[in-house]
């Protein structure tokens, strides 16, 4: 039944994202074991959205760890629990906290040792710099803990690099790639636990460096990012741009003109409360990262609902085929625009 239900989320995300994003590219999908357990590790500089992207574009049933502070309202943790979610603790929730990690470590445990499939996001925490932050040690004690209780069992990781072209403007493109299958097993070595370790996070970190983009967090990248905006470079080009960045020949693209800019007023009468309500959340948000999470879920949570009403209420003044044909229009007009509107905004540098 939990798989089951765990799918029907995922057509729903999965048709919902279709409409909201542009584009979304997946590369290297046939990295990906059909079987045996997996530890997908994957960079997150835009909020919520990032495992959603990531799931519906996996073939495998995903087990996630998120930050605890998702998990303080009862429903909303009971929700999580059904589609595989569990929290993880960090000395910003308290130190104390910290020890209710091992009750969550020991089902990653579970789940790994009964071949199934785990998402973390080793960065620690979202940030919306177009660099591979240095990795935390901490699923380290997951991946070395299975292994220390089943020393048969056999782990796979897959470094996933997920790069947006505007994150907080809509619509925009998204590249996923799935980067190379690394065994676990090949660096756990008891007697060299600590070099081993460090080993890995560099094997991993390389791999997330060629997968999404990344530009050195130096002295030179608001410098480096100002000028990849400025050649109005599509990131979601992820081999291309890191190819400009290394060498630092950074070629200026064709810019799109925009002829679709007079359906976005069109969209927005037609569709006033939602977009109000979004209008609402997005002055009580406060970190950058979370604006395309709010945006999508309201997006998600509203539109559809309010269309539907709409609908009804036309069909009750008018016919159903009035109503049928309004519902219809609608969607397409915003499906229309999702995918052919191109979007100028670019990421703020710092």
């Amino acid at each position: 039944m939990k798989t089951l239900w765990y799918f029907f989320i995922k057509i729903i995300v999965k048709s919902s994202l279709f409409f909201y994003t542009k584009k979304i590219k997946v590369i290297g999908e046939e990295n990906i074991p059909h079987k045996g357990a997996v530890l997908f590790m994957v960079n997150h500089p835009n909020g919520l959205i990032d495992p959603l992207i990531v799931a519906v574009n996996n073939p495998r049933i995903q087990h996630f760890l998120v930050r605890a502070a998702t998990f303080k309202k009862p429903l909303v943790k009971k929700f999580l629990a059904t589609l595989n979610l569990m929290p993880i603790y960090r000395i910003r929730d308290g130190f104390e906290q910290l020890s209710r990690n091992q009750k969550i470590f020991e089902q990653c445990f579970s789940i790994l040792n009964n071949q199934k499939a785990l998402m973390i996001f080793p960065e620690g925490s979202h940030d919306k710099r177009r660099t591979i932050r240095p990795l935390s040690k901490g699923f380290s004690r997951i991946v070395f803990g299975a292994l220390e209780k089943n020393p048969s069992l056999k782990i796979y990781i897959i470094p996933v690099g997920i790069t947006y072209q505007n994150p907080s403007a809509y619509p925009t493109k998204v590249c996923v790639r799935y980067g190379t299958p690394i065994v676990a097993n090949d660096y756990y070595n008891v007697n060299e636990l600590n070099s081993e370790i460090r080993r890995l996070i560099q094997t991993i970190s390389n791999q997330l460096k060629n997968l999404s983009v990344h530009i050195p967090a130096d002295n030179n990248y608001s410098e480096t990012l100002k000028k990849l905006q400025f050649a109005n470079v599509d990131f979601t080009e992820v081999d291309k741009v890191n190819t400009m960045v290394k060498s630092g020949n950074i070629l200026k693209q064709k810019v799109n003109i925009n002829l679709l800019g007079f359906l976005k007023p069109i969209i927005i009468f037609n569709s006033i409360i939602p977009w109000l309500l979004w209008k609402y959340m997005e002055r009580k948000n406060n970190e950058f990262e979370f604006i395309d999470t709010f945006r999508y879920g309201i997006c998600t949570l509203t539109f559809g609902f309010f269309y539907i009403l709409q609908s009804y209420l036309m069909a009750s003044f008018f016919n159903w085929k009035a109503g049928f044909i309004y519902l219809v229009s609608s969607l397409l007009l915003v499906l229309f625009y999702s995918k052919s509107y191109t979007n100028q905004r670019q990421l703020p540098l710092e």
